[in-house]
């Protein structure tokens, strides 16, 4: 089997998250085969870790995790039990055989657009955590428009929910009809109602919104609502890669 950055092994061991990772070997606590480890060492199956005086047991990948895009429709919940007896997004996703699906992050029930689900734990925890920063991008309607004085302060300096700060690391307008405009919008927190909370702080009432990529992963034109598309192995390695997670050997030896 081929080395693999420690850092990167130890995350998918469930030891930390790679961030951690990198600040703990470089503070000392990692040891490879005795030796102090450095920040840029690999380690294979043979190789003994120790984090902080304790035996680490490595884990390698050994097969794709499954990823699948589903076009969430206004009215969905994600969630399996739901005592107002509402339509789950999972009645409408396939069996994932000896596993389970697991939504990475997640839309209300007001909101349509892309919602990624996937079998690897460590996968959600890449996306969603608010460590990696990774962007959300929606398409918002409301009625009314910003200003221009309006759009340079949620870029530039944020405004203040009730939960915190809130800043917009993107936005420009996509038109309209009539009183309603379109806005495109790139945040890069999943914080609940967020992106209604931000035009609401302003005056405006989102009439529509629509998640339309994450990350790396945009909604596939060719998808309707209700529809769902399971990703190929290929496709998946590239999600992989992306997310610096471990992968097959087969997939590691080839560019995906």
């Amino acid at each position: 089997m081929e080395p693999e950055r420690l850092q990167k092994v130890l995350a998918a061991s469930g030891v930390g998250s790679r961030r951690e990772m990198e600040e703990w070997i470089n503070n000392g606590w990692v040891t490879v085969n005795g030796k102090t480890a450095q920040l840029g060492d690999k380690v294979t199956p043979d190789d003994h870790v120790t984090v902080k005086g304790s035996i680490i047991k490595l884990k390698w990948a050994d097969r794709l995790p499954r990823i699948i895009l589903y076009y969430k429709q206004e009215g969905e919940i994600v969630s399996r039990d739901d005592p107002q007896g509402r339509v789950s997004i999972f009645d409408r996703l396939p069996q994932a055989a000896s596993s389970r699906w697991v939504a990475i992050g997640r839309l209300d029930i007001n909101t349509s657009g892309l919602l990624i689900l996937t079998t690897s734990g460590e996968l959600v925890q890449r996306f969603a955590h608010p460590s990696f920063e990774v962007e959300r991008e929606y398409a918002v309607r409301v009625l009314g428009g910003l200003t221009g004085e309006q759009m340079r302060v949620l870029t530039e300096e944020g405004v203040m929910l009730e939960d915190g700060l809130a800043k917009v690391e993107r936005i420009r307008e996509q038109g309209g009809e009539g009183a309603n405009k379109w806005y495109n919008v790139v945040i890069k927190e999943g914080r609940n109602r967020e992106v209604r909370r931000i035009f609401e702080s302003q005056g405006l009432t989102v009439s529509r919104l629509v998640r339309v990529g994450f990350g790396p992963i945009g909604l596939p034109n060719r998808l309707k609502r209700g529809q769902f598309y399971e990703l190929n192995p290929a496709e998946v390695a590239n999600i992989l890669k992306w997310a610096e997670m471990l992968l097959p050997g087969e997939y590691r030896r080839k560019k995906a």
